[in-house]
């Protein structure tokens, strides 16, 4: 007797360690990915969100923001970090994913200081990006060719940049980067070069280009009297987890939008005067981007 009920408390406890082994363990990690132009006010909310969530790990990548659509619809990821509409990239079902706004950058076109040049026309920026205008000389500047860098394609601020600054042209072909950070660096080292950049990555080592007499600012963007701008969304898939909705409502908080976003040179969502759609068209805001919902306090 007794040992029939020892093998029948053995085999309960065998039984009860077999399926709490094989319970799946609560994911405490988020991997996001795309847009480098996005990803500074990503990074530095990161570091903010792991003070707050010491056991979940946040996994930050760049990619370009079709890499950012293309993995989120895929499932590859939990968050992709895009500066394009997902409507506006190919192969892309925008319907299957939700779209979040978390901010707004400008866009400028940048240029080696040695070119000596700091105004441009659309038009004649047009024709430097086309091949038209070869030489700064063209354009008043010194007596340097001119060297085209690119973003690669699938990059949001390429498109962005073509779309907005090059009336819908396409860039002439020439060399490609896929980050941000190394446009500035080479454009800088580089006399006669000309690229373009979110503006956060301004640094004293380029010259941005003021366009027909407008100043590439935070304040024109807000306007829109400069155009070259985007926002900055976060897409995930329309059913998502717990962990990936925290980070989310975090990402709204008033210490993101009111704190790391000015800092870092982006607009929050909130203070722009105008709201465009994914087909250019332009709105008022009225209110409709000032009641942004805050789960959050204003501490990390």
């Amino acid at each position: 007797m007794f040992n029939r009920k020892f093998k029948l408390s053995c085999l309960i406890l065998m039984t009860v360690t077999f399926l709490t082994a094989c319970r799946p363990l609560e994911r405490n990690s988020l991997t996001l990915a795309g847009s480098t132009a996005f990803q500074p006010i990503v990074e530095m909310a990161a570091k903010g969100y792991n003070l707050r969530h010491p056991g979940t790990v946040i996994n930050v990548q760049g990619g370009g923001s079709g890499t950012g659509v293309s993995q989120v619809q895929e499932g590859a990821i939990d968050i992709g970090n895009s500066d394009l509409f997902a409507s506006e990239k190919k192969g892309i079902n925008a319907s299957r994913l939700r779209d979040h706004l978390i901010a707004v950058t400008g866009i400028t076109p940048i240029v080696n200081p040695k070119a000596g040049v700091k105004n441009v026309s659309q038009r004649q920026l047009v024709a430097i990006f086309t091949g038209k205008i070869v030489n700064w000389r063209q354009l008043g500047g010194e007596d340097l060719k001119i060297t085209v860098i690119n973003r690669s394609i699938g990059s949001g601020t390429r498109n962005n940049f073509e779309k907005w600054g090059l009336a819908g042209h396409s860039s002439m072909v020439a060399q490609e980067q896929s980050s941000s950070g190394t446009v500035c660096k080479i454009v800088g080292a580089t006399p006669g070069a000309i690229s373009y950049i979110a503006f956060p990555y301004i640094n004293k080592k380029i010259q941005p280009l003021s366009i027909d007499g407008v100043k590439p600012s935070m304040q024109n963007v807000k306007s829109n009297k400069w155009k070259i701008w985007a926002y900055e969304h976060m897409y995930t898939l329309k059913k998502n987890d717990k962990n990936t909705r925290s980070f989310l409502n975090y990402m709204m908080s008033d210490y993101v939008q009111q704190k790391i976003i000015p800092k870092l040179g982006y607009i929050p969502v909130s203070s722009m005067s105008i709201k465009r759609s994914d087909n250019g068209t332009l709105s008022s805001s009225e209110g409709s981007h000032k009641n942004i919902a805050r789960s959050d306090t204003n501490r990390p």
